[in-house]
C-alpha cells in the first residue's frame, strides 16, 4: 500500500494520524510501504470569520499537530502561547470575548486571510501554510487538504425560552466554545455545503488510494460534513480502494469531543454499531468495507456483521503513538487481510 488518504475532524483525527505515521516510520504497518504517501482531506465546515480573520480550527489543529506545533495539553492552539491580544481586545469590550485567539495563532490567521483576499483559494492556502509546518519533516509523503475551496459553515440549534420558535442558532463554535455543548443539539445546519465543490485533489486521494480511512473522528459534523460535499462521498463508494473506519463511541460513550450531542440530533444511535450501521456498507449505498469497535464493544460485532459490514474489536484509546499504530493496523488488517 502506497497511498492512503484519511478524512479527518481535528483533534481526534490529528491525534490518529500521529499515530499512523508513526506506524509507518517505524514499520508497524503490514503491507504499507515505507515511503507511503498519506493525503488528509480534512473538515472545514466549522471555519469561521473573527475579528476580521479567517479561522479554520480543523486544518490549524492537524497542521499544529503533525507539525509538532500543537499545546499538547488544550489539544489545539499553539503551544508555549500568550494571549495578549485577546486581553486586549476584551478591555475594548470587543466581542466575542469567548472566543480567543492567541498571539502565535493569529499570525496564521492573518497570513490566511490576506491570501484569501488576494484572491488565492484556501487549498492554496493551506499549501502555502504547510510548507511551514509539515513539508520540512514528511517531504511529498504527507498533503493536507480542506475539503472545499467553498465557504461553509455549520450552526446548531438550542433551546431558547425567548424565541418565538422555541430556537436559538448558533455558529458551531459559539456552541463548541462558549456553550461547550452542554445544551441539546436539536438540528445541525451546514449552510452552503450543498453548493460546495470538493477542492482540487479531494476526489483524485479518494479515487487513487489503495485505503481510505474514516478515524474517530465526529462522524456528523467532521467525517460527516466532509462526506456531504457533492462528489465525494460518490468517490467514497466507487473507489477501488478498500474503506474501513475506526468507532468514536466507546462503551456506549464518546472519548472526546461531542459526538453524542451530534448523533442525537440526527436520530442515530449512540453506540459502536449505530455509527457503523450509519455509515453503512458500500455493498447496500453506504461508504465502508470494514468497521472497527473497541474491545469493549466486542459483543456489538455480530449486529454490524448482520449489517453488511466486515467487523472487529480492538483496543481504540490512543494513549500513544504505538497504541494509536496498534489501532491503524488493525483497521487495515480488517480490509485487507494482511
Amino acid at each position: 500500500m502506497k497511498k492512503l488518504t484519511v478524512l479527518s475532524g481535528g483533534m481526534g483525527g490529528a491525534k490518529f494520524l500521529q499515530g499512523l505515521l508513526h506506524g509507518i516510520a517505524t514499520g508497524r504497518l503490514p503491507g504499507v510501504s515505507p515511503d507511503a504517501q498519506v493525503s488528509v482531506i480534512a473538515n472545514n465546515g466549522d471555519d469561521w470569520w473573527v475579528h476580521g480573520l479567517k479561522v479554520c480550527p480543523d486544518l490549524d489543529t492537524v497542521m499544529y499537530t503533525l507539525g509538532e506545533g500543537i499545546d499538547p495539553v488544550r489539544g489545539w492552539g499553539r503551544r508555549e502561547e500568550t494571549w495578549s491580544a485577546k486581553e486586549e481586545l476584551a478591555a475594548y469590550g470587543v466581542e466575542p470575548t469567548w472566543f480567543g485567539l492567541g498571539d502565535r495563532d493569529i499570525a496564521t490567521h492573518l497570513v490566511r486571510t490576506q491570501m484569501l483576499e488576494a484572491g488565492y483559494p484556501l487549498s492554496a492556502v493551506t499549501e502555502a501554510l504547510c510548507r511551514r509546518w509539515l513539508a520540512p519533516r514528511y517531504g511529498d509523503r504527507l498533503r493536507l487538504l480542506p475539503m472545499t475551496d467553498d465557504r461553509v459553515e455549520t450552526h446548531v440549534a438550542v433551546d431558547d425560552e425567548a424565541s418565538p420558535s422555541g430556537l436559538r442558532v448558533v455558529h458551531f463554535q459559539e456552541y463548541w466554545v462558549r456553550l461547550r455543548a452542554a445544551q441539546p443539539a436539536r438540528t445541525v445546519a451546514m449552510v452552503g455545503l450543498e453548493s460546495a465543490r470538493p477542492a482540487p485533489g479531494v476526489l483524485e486521494a479518494i479515487g487513487e488510494a489503495d485505503v481510505v480511512i474514516l478515524p474517530p473522528s465526529n462522524p456528523v459534523v467532521s467525517v460527516g460534513t466532509i462526506l456531504g460535499v457533492p462528489g465525494v462521498r460518490d468517490a467514497v463508494r466507487a473507489t477501488d480502494a478498500r474503506v474501513v473506519g475506526l468507532s468514536p463511541i466507546v462503551g456506549d460513550r464518546h472519548v472526546r469531543g461531542m459526538a453524542e450531542q451530534m448523533l442525537t440530533s440526527i436520530g442515530v444511535e449512540v453506540s459502536a454499531a449505530g455509527v457503523g450501521l450509519h455509515y453503512g456498507p458500500r455493498t447496500a449505498g453506504g461508504v465502508l468495507d470494514g468497521w472497527l469497535v473497541d474491545e469493549r464493544d466486542r459483543a456489538q460485532v455480530a449486529r454490524v456483521e448482520e449489517g453488511g459490514l466486515a467487523c472487529a474489536a480492538a483496543p481504540l484509546m490512543m494513549t500513544d503513538h504505538d497504541a494509536t499504530a496498534a489501532m491503524a493496523a488493525a483497521a487495515l488488517d480488517l480490509v485487507t487481510g494482511r
